[in-house]
C-alpha cells in the first residue's frame, strides 16, 4: 500500500513517511513520529470494551470501511498495552492506534511514563526483527576485519549515498563480520553495477574500491546473478525498502547510514 495517498487525503499526518536512507518507496513508519501519545496504564481503568477476536474483526472491518486506503491492509488489530486503545498492525509494519469503535485513529509513539519506554518503537523492532540464521548466506559477500567475532549483515545498493556513508563508517570497526548482500532498488544502473561487482574476480575489493574510493569495478566476464534477484525478493518479504538495511546478530534491524558510535553500541547489544 501506498502511505502517501492515505497521508495526501489528509487522513494522516505527512511525519508517518519519514524516509530513512535511499527509498525504493515507503517505509515502516519512524519509531519517533511527530505526534507522541504519552500515557500511563496505572493512570486509567481498564477499558470496558471486549478484546475478544469478533471485537477485533469488527473493529478492523469498521476501519476498512471507513479508510478504504486501508481496506485489505490491515493485517491485525490487537489490545495495545494502554487500557482503551487498540493497535492496528497493517502491511509495511505500519502501526496506528485507535478506539474501540474505530472512532479516532493515531499515529505516533505510545509511551510508558513510568519506565521513558518507548512501548512502539519496541513493538516496531519486534515486528520488524530478522533472524540472523535465516538469512541467505550464500547470497552474499563476506568482510571479516580483526578476529571476525562480532556479526553483521548489511543490505546495500551500490548508487545509494547513504549505503557509501554507511561505508565509511563500518570501515572503522574492527573485529566484526561483514555479510553484504547487493541490494540493486534505485534503477538499472544500480542493477549493472552490483552486477559488475557481484562477477568481480574480488567481490570485497570492487565493493571497497567502489563505495570508498568511487573507483568503478573493471570490466569482468558474466557471471550468474540470480543472487540479486533474490535478495530483492527476500527485500520485499522482510519490508525491506530501503538502503542501507542493517541486521545485527539477534535479529535487531535498523535502517539508514548509522555512526560509528551507534553501531558499536547495537554490536554490543547483539552479542
Amino acid at each position: 500500500m501506498n502511505f502517501r495517498h492515505l497521508a495526501a487525503a489528509a487522513l494522516l499526518p505527512a511525519s508517518l513517511l519519514a524516509l530513512s536512507a535511499c527509498q525504493q518507496d515507503s517505509a515502516r513508519p519512524a519509531a519517533t513520529a511527530s505526534a507522541t501519545l504519552a500515557a500511563s496504564s496505572a493512570a486509567r481503568p481498564a477499558a470496558a470494551a471486549s478484546a475478544s477476536p469478533d471485537a477485533m474483526a469488527a473493529l478492523q472491518q469498521a476501519l476498512e470501511q471507513r479508510i478504504p486506503q486501508l481496506n485489505g491492509h490491515i493485517l491485525e488489530v490487537n489490545p495495545s498495552p494502554m487500557p482503551g486503545l487498540y493497535e492496528v498492525l497493517a502491511s509495511g509494519n505500519n502501526l496506528f492506534y485507535t478506539d474501540a469503535q474505530g472512532d479516532f485513529l493515531l499515529n505516533g509513539s505510545l509511551l510508558d511514563t513510568r519506565t521513558q519506554q518507548d512501548l512502539t518503537a519496541d513493538r516496531i523492532d519486534q515486528l520488524s526483527a530478522i533472524a540472523f540464521d535465516k538469512l541467505p548466506a550464500q547470497d552474499a559477500f563476506v568482510t571479516k576485519r580483526g578476529d571476525g567475532s562480532r556479526q553483521l549483515a548489511v543490505f546495500s545498493d551500490p548508487n545509494c549515498p547513504f549505503c557509501h556513508r554507511l561505508e565509511e563508517s563500518l570501515a572503522k570497526v574492527d573485529n566484526i563480520t561483514i555479510h553484504t548482500y547487493l541490494l540493486p532498488i534505485l534503477g538499472e544502473n544500480s542493477v549493472s553495477r552490483a552486477g559488475q561487482i557481484w562477477c568481480a574476480p574480488d567481490r570485497v575489493k570492487a565493493w571497497e574500491d567502489w563505495m570508498l574510493r568511487k573507483t568503478a569495478p573493471a570490466a569482468a566476464a558474466s557471471c550468474d546473478t540470480d543472487a540479486l534477484q533474490r535478495n530483492v525478493r527476500f527485500a520485499e518479504q522482510h519490508n525491506i525498502t530501503g538502503t542501507p538495511a542493517l541486521v545485527f546478530a539477534n535479529g535487531k534491524r535498523v535502517s539508514g547510514a548509522i555512526p560509528v558510535e551507534q553501531i558499536e553500541k547495537l554490536l554490543a547489544e547483539s552479542q
